[in-house]
């Protein structure tokens, strides 16, 4: 074995002796170190590292590389400042994943999904998820169908609605009409539709919610129907109150319009998240490629598909519903490909995961993981109507496994929902309250979402945690109660009250 003395080390430093036993990569002895220069050596503690001897920085590119175990130490101390993922009952997305699915994320880590000649078994898994997709909404042909992977729902949502519009506009062309003022019509709607709106130059005829009714109705949409109408999107699933609109009724509503008027106004189904909740819960609801006028369905694979944060689906009905005008032919690292998904690179680990599960689970499982979410949701609304000042507005059944609720009428507590959020912060969990949209803004309810992973006994510690708040303010009445501004809780309906707004709850 040949030894190299460190340079400027005398010939009795013993590195040779560290090097031969321990493998030290330079030599860490006091003699040779030269002031300022001495490195972490393997007995130090590492939290007298210097990376950890001071704030990290914030608004500066630091000019000196940093040990790795050193500065992975600090970032997973400033993380310890998030919340659980797992008491945050407030996101959609899955926060429980299999071990086998951590394993293939470390697999797939360094695959480019867009790269389909590189990676072709990847581009391979995510079109049979495309098939099996179509295969449990329902499509005519599954084997045809076209569809693709995206990050998440918001993406495949616009993608739908960018269908909606080309389709529209080459009609409106062929006929010699005018291709000015498009329109979209949904009831309450998640941020991401806002968004397609403003960026594609699309009106949205968002239908105001009612203290009566908070889900989009057919006669609200054939009000608002016009030649100008490129579609609408029903939600299967609503943010708000977690409740299905009704995709059946409104579809025999644009039936009946099509007769008296002629107007064919196709419909694009927003099923983030009872996508995969409806196909094994309740089988013979009618929502999907059942009925014909349903052109194009989005779901989120990393919401109650199971998935890793990252994993959308947008499906077509047939191969004639995505304009060949969105489609591009790119010739990418020696192979040309088709593409037609907003973003380009991004990773195949989820799509390789959602595959995972579709195998690991089919039909049965899912079934089975998603019918215990509703059971506890169901076990939840009826424990959360007993505690007195709440009343339920949505209990579990017929939409999303959750719950939400409001105050009752009559009932005045010292405290807002927004201070009973902030009061089951202190013991972890996450469970916003907000205002309704548009003419219920008055109407303050908190909501609840079971998700896989979310344990009966996890439920009842959180109802325990209710009792506990709610005696805490009894004993300690509030003076100034929060109000929506003040709270401290992300409500993901995608829309928040401007600073200074004084509601309460």
């Amino acid at each position: 074995m040949r030894i190299t003395l460190a340079r400027s080390c005398p010939s009795w430093c013993p590195w040779w002796f560290n090097q031969f036993l321990w493998k030290e990569p330079e030599c860490p002895c006091i003699t040779c170190e030269k002031p300022g220069q001495r490195r972490h050596a393997v007995s130090d503690d590492i939290y007298t590292a210097a990376v950890l001897g001071a704030a990290l920085p914030r608004d500066r590119f630091p000019k000196q590389e940093a040990a790795g175990d050193q500065v992975y130490a600090a970032l997973r101390d400033e993380l310890l400042l998030d919340g659980n993922s797992r008491q945050n009952l407030a996101t959609f997305c899955q926060t429980w994943v299999e071990p086998e699915i951590r394993k293939l994320m470390d697999d797939c880590i360094d695959k480019n999904m867009i790269d389909k000649e590189e990676y072709p078994q990847t581009a391979e898994i995510e079109a049979r998820c495309v098939h099996m997709l179509a295969d449990l909404w329902n499509a005519p042909d599954s084997s045809s169908t076209i569809g693709c992977s995206t990050t998440g729902s918001s993406e495949a949502a616009m993608l739908g609605g960018l269908a909606l519009k080309w389709n529209w506009r080459e009609r409106r062309r062929q006929a010699g009409q005018s291709t000015d003022r498009p329109n979209l019509i949904s009831g309450p709607v998640q941020i991401c539709w806002h968004k397609f709106a403003r960026y594609f130059d699309v009106e949205l005829r968002e239908v105001p919610v009612e203290r009566n009714r908070l889900v989009l109705s057919p006669e609200e949409v054939v009000k608002r129907c016009d030649e100008n109408t490129i579609g609408v999107v029903p939600t299967l699933g609503l943010t708000f109150t977690l409740q299905y609109e009704p995709v059946l009724q409104i579809c025999e509503a644009l039936d009946a319009l099509q007769k008296k008027s002629g107007l064919d106004i196709p419909v694009h189904v927003d099923a983030a998240s009872g996508g995969f909740l409806a196909p094994f819960v309740e089988p013979k609801l009618n929502w999907d490629f059942r009925l014909p006028r349903v052109k194009s369905i989005n779901a989120s694979g990393h919401k109650y598909g199971l998935a890793p944060l990252g994993c959308g689906w947008i499906i077509w009905r047939e191969d004639a519903d995505l304009p060949k005008d969105l489609v591009f032919d790119v010739n990418y690292l020696g192979g040309h490909m088709p593409t037609f998904a907003l973003n380009f690179s991004r990773p195949g680990g989820q799509i390789v995961c959602q595959y995972y599960n579709f195998l690991r689970l089919g039909r049965e499982g899912y079934r089975k993981i998603q019918q215990a979410c509703y059971d506890t949701a169901a076990w939840l609304g009826k424990e959360i109507a007993k505690l007195g000042p709440f009343e339920p507005i949505y209990s579990g059944q017929g939409g999303i496994p959750g719950v939400t609720w409001t105050l009752k009428p009559g009932v005045t507590p010292s405290y807002s929902l927004y201070d009973l959020t902030d009061r089951l912060r202190t013991r972890g969990w996450q469970v916003p309250a907000y205002t309704m949209p548009a003419n219920c803004e008055d109407l303050v309810v908190q909501r609840i979402l079971v998700r896989h992973g979310f344990s009966r006994d996890m439920a009842g510690m959180l109802v325990d945690d209710l009792v506990r708040a709610i005696k805490y303010f009894e004993a300690h009445p509030v003076s100034q109660p929060l109000t929506a501004a003040e709270s401290t809780a992300f409500n993901h309906s995608g829309v928040r009250p401007p600073a200074g707004e004084s509601k309460r709850a």
